[in-house]
């Protein structure tokens, strides 16, 4: 994999590297993160793995 650059794969917020549209759509897939720029629109309140919301029957 080429080395990244800043400000075009990437940039930082603050303590944190952001990962720009471009690099993640020329990544080619999905990590299911809830990435700031996910070109395919994920959401974290989409994850399979989080748990339900319980129902209450009284």
């Amino acid at each position: 994999m080429p080395a990244l650059i800043e400000g075009i794969d990437f940039y930082y917020e603050g303590p944190y590297m952001v990962f720009t549209e471009k690099f993640l759509r020329d990544r080619g897939y999905c990590c299911e993160s809830g990435c700031r720029h996910c070109p395919w629109g994920f959401r974290n309140d989409q994850r399979s793995d989080a748990p339900a919301e319980e129902s209450q029957e009284d």
